[in-house]
């Protein structure tokens, strides 16, 4: 994962020897979840004497780094969005030129707080599953080489309340197989 690691107390890394299957790049890392409160927009220089916000790394800024990794594609599969920073940041890799697919829940989609229709307007490729059942998956595939997955819901209940951890690790059989996945659903749904 190369530039995209750093040491961080809310995760865990561990090393893959070349000489094992599945060789890796880089390391893996575990976010765990809830965090203690969402970020702060100033950061470190916040001037607020009683600010609400964390000012340092959390388990969603780790999460976001991770997402601002993206160089070219990014494919996501989730139940549902609507956790706005994580939103902001989906927005952003789109306008800024990556290529963002999204698919979800099409109970979810207008649920409320769902950023989906928000996706639509700014022109990002959103597809649903349009059945009764849940389209119930959680990962993103980062330039078809890093896979995020774990129960960690894309909302804010999850990021505050929920016991929730993400999984990130660039294991070429791991990526393989949700990219195959993701593929799958994107020719199947509409």
């Amino acid at each position: 994962m190369g530039g995209c690691t750093s040491s961080s107390t809310a995760t865990a890394s561990t090393s893959n020897p070349s000489h094992q299957p599945g060789k890796s790049r880089g390391q893996h890392k575990v976010l765990f979840f809830p965090d203690p409160a969402l970020p702060c927009r100033h950061g470190q220089k916040c001037k607020r004497k009683h600010c609400d916000f964390s000012h340092g790394k959390t388990s969603l800024t780790e999460f976001i780094r991770f997402l601002r990794c993206t160089k070219k594609t990014i494919d996501i599969c989730v139940f549902t969005i609507t956790c706005n920073d994580i939103a902001n940041e989906i927005l952003a890799l789109h306008r800024s030129g990556k290529k963002v697919r999204i698919i979800t829940d099409t109970q979810q989609t207008t649920s409320q707080g769902s950023d989906i229709q928000q996706f639509r307007r700014a022109g990002i490729a959103v597809k649903e599953d349009h059945t009764p059942h849940h389209m119930h998956h959680k990962f993103a595939i980062i330039d078809n080489v890093i896979v995020m997955t774990g129960s960690f819901n894309w909302t804010r209940a999850a990021v505050l309340n929920n016991k929730e951890n993400v999984v990130i690790t660039d294991v070429k059989p791991v990526v393989q197989a949700f990219r195959m996945e993701f593929s799958n659903l994107w020719k199947q749904f509409h």
